[in-house]
This record gives structure tokens, C-alpha cells and sequence, in this order.
């Protein structure tokens, strides 16, 4: 069998071995066993956003993060409500279509893409429109790898008696994140990403109280929030077949975040992998997208080179036929393409990279003084 190859993507991840290794079990979703593995999830999970006591839950969702998102925005915005999505990337945008399919009405606030969104943007546009109920953004957003300020953009939203949404989807579990600071409501993550475990559910960390008015208001079967979140409540179980296999993986990728040194740890390591990839990327004439001062470690966008023959699909099958896996762009305007620094990767697996974007871009020079 052929090596995995190393996933410098914002997710699915590289994984531990010993993460692979917990699914080679197979569970019943009723067991006993299974159920303490669930309940300590979600007991996990609550502590790691700062609120292991107090008055918020953990809800586990099948699907995607995308699932859980739309979870979130079907059950727990009311049919005669209004939702300010705050956009500076794809996965705002993403957000704001959810809401509008569920014919909820929409309201957008869009900064540039190499740009936080500001505090007081919000404040202003909240100030001119009471009607507004609910506040949605997402913190580290993947388009770029940019973080926007959810602390702030929250003081602003529980100012104006907004409920808040934060989408932590690729920030969760590797950036310091207290849901009471951020007064939200509810913050969405998934199993595939910081945590380093595997695909197969998300999860949603919600305040109580804003949870239970979410009671009734779903527009779908499978993703009522409220619904879920009471069957786990009454018996620990699942309304549907959970990913038993991948919920063990799961419970075993958050003991090793807490080896690690819990989030400031892991947090720790991407920083370092980050570093490398910005000296390297830079070394080899390659520029970021954002300014070093908005850039994140979780993953980084970097424009294509300048040089007319530069053509990404080839880039990256290249890298691929020498183990690594990086990421296309997601911009509107801009050809750029993405490495994450995130999942089971070392400094060393970061310069296994830079070595094959070296040997490729040595190809391409190459082959283009060869005589035609």
C-alpha cells in the first residue's frame, strides 16, 4: 500500500495513526460504551470553547460543517426574522445563500477579501437596521485565512440584541476562542479540521436559552437543531445512524489535542509550520495574498507567480505525484492557490513541501529554455 500523501489543505487533514487506529473498532450506536464515548464529545468540546460550566450545550450533527451551519440557520432563525451575514470570503457568501434558500430574509455586509471586518462597520449598519435579529460571521475565514475580530463584531451584535452566529469551522481548536467573550449564541465547527480528527460530523456549541427557542422552528427533518440536541439529552443517542467510526476517531484525536497542550499547544505547532512555509514560500519568489499582519496559521493564499505559463493544474499534480496535496484558490478576482499548515504536520513535512514546489518550479524553468 502507498503511503498517505500530506494534506496541506484547510480539511479532511492528515491524521495520526493512532487516530486511523480508533476506527478499526466497530460500535453499536446504543452501547453503553459508545454513548460515554459520545457524552465525553461533547463534555470535551464545551470545555475547549471555555464553557465547560454554564449555560451552553453541544449538539453533534452528521454531515458536513456545512450541515451544521445550515443546522443552525434553519432551525434557530424564525420564519419572520432578518440575517446580517457579514461576508469577506466564500464562506460568508456560502452563509448568506443557506438563509436565503430557506426563504429566510437577508441582509449582507461585504468588506474586501484581503480585509478584517471592522467592529464599527457592523455597529453602523446594525444602528440603521433594527430589524435586524440575528448576526452571522465566520472567524477564520478559509477563502483567505484571514481572522476576523468575533469578540468585537459580538459586543456589537448583543449591543443591538442580536443573536450571534459564529461559523469557527477552521479556527476551532487551534485559536483561543471563549464563546462568553464572544457572546455568541452559537459557533459551528466540524470533526475534520483543527481537531484533527476524520469527516463525518460537525458539531455546534449553542447558549441555552437561545437553544430551546429554537423548539418548532425547524424547516427540515434530519437538521432540527433543537430535536437533535433533545434526543442526546433524553438517552445520549442519535435520532439517526450516527458515524460511529468516525466519532471514535474523534474522542481519540481530542486526547491527543490535550497532550498536545490543549489548543495554545497545538496553536503552537501550526504557528511554527506556518513560519517555515512564509520564509520558504517567500524565498521562492512567492506572494501572499494578505498583509503579515492579517495573516493567520491556518492556512495562507498565495497569488500565481508571474509568469504567463504558470498554469495551477499542472502545479499541483505535480506536487501531487511527489506526495503533497495543496489547495486551489477561492477569490473572486484573484488566481491564487492555498496551503494550509494545519492537521498532523511538523515543520519537516513543511519543508518536504518546499522542496517538491522547488523541484517543480525547477521543472517548469527548464522545460521552458528547453528549444521548442
Amino acid at each position: 500500500m502507498t503511503a498517505d500523501k500530506l494534506l496541506f489543505t484547510p480539511g479532511p487533514l492528515t491524521t495520526s495513526a493512532s487516530v486511523k487506529a480508533a476506527m478499526l473498532h466497530d460500535a453499536g450506536s446504543r452501547d453503553a460504551e459508545f454513548l460515554a464515548v459520545v457524552r465525553s464529545i461533547r463534555e470535551r468540546l464545551l470545555a475547549i470553547g471555555g464553557v465547560a460550566s454554564g449555560p451552553f450545550e453541544c449538539v453533534l450533527m452528521q454531515g458536513s460543517g456545512t450541515f451544521a451551519i445550515e443546522s443552525v440557520i434553519s432551525s434557530a432563525v424564525p420564519r419572520d426574522s432578518r440575517l446580517l451575514v457579514l461576508i469577506n470570503g466564500a464562506y460568508g457568501r456560502r452563509i448568506a445563500q443557506i438563509a436565503r434558500v430557506h426563504g429566510i430574509e437577508v441582509e449582507t455586509l461585504e468588506t474586501a477579501e484581503n480585509r478584517k471586518i471592522a467592529p464599527e462597520a457592523v455597529a453602523a449598519r446594525l444602528a440603521t437596521a433594527p430589524a435586524v435579529t440575528h448576526v452571522a460571521v465566520v472567524h477564520c475565514e478559509t477563502t483567505t485565512g484571514i481572522v476576523n475580530p468575533i469578540e468585537a463584531i459580538g459586543a456589537e451584535a448583543a449591543r443591538a440584541g442580536a443573536k450571534y452566529i459564529v461559523d469557527a469551522m477552521s479556527s476551532f481548536g487551534a485559536i483561543p476562542i471563549s464563546l462568553g467573550a464572544a457572546h455568541a449564541d452559537f459557533l459551528i465547527s466540524s470533526a475534520n479540521k483543527c481537531i484533527e480528527g476524520v469527516p463525518g460530523f460537525a458539531f455546534v456549541l449553542a447558549r441555552r436559552s437561545s437553544l430551546e427557542t429554537a423548539q418548532g422552528r425547524a424547516r427540515t427533518l434530519s437538521l432540527d437543531l433543537f430535536a437533535q440536541w433533545a434526543g442526546l439529552e433524553s438517552d445520549g443517542q442519535f435520532r439517526f445512524t450516527p458515524p460511529t467510526h468516525a466519532l471514535l476517531a474523534f474522542h481519540q484525536a481530542l486526547l491527543e489535542l490535550e497532550a498536545e497542550g490543549g489548543v495554545a499547544g497545538r496553536a503552537e505547532r501550526y504557528r511554527r509550520n506556518h513560519e517555515v512555509l512564509a520564509k520558504g514560500m517567500a524565498e521562492l519568489g512567492f506572494e501572499p495574498y494578505l498583509a503579515p499582519e492579517d495573516q493567520s496559521y491556518i492556512i495562507t493564499t498565495y497569488r500565481y507567480p508571474a509568469d504567463p505559463e504558470f498554469r495551477f493544474e499542472r502545479f499541483y499534480s505535480q506536487l501531487s505525484e511527489l506526495g503533497c496535496l495543496i489547495y486551489p484558490g477561492k477569490l473572486g478576482q484573484e488566481p491564487c492557490f492555498r496551503i494550509g499548515t494545519i492537521g498532523r504536520l511538523q515543520t519537516s513535512d513543511v519543508d518536504q513541501l518546499l522542496s517538491a514546489i522547488r523541484t517543480v518550479r525547477g521543472r517548469e524553468v527548464e522545460a521552458q529554455a528547453a528549444p521548442r
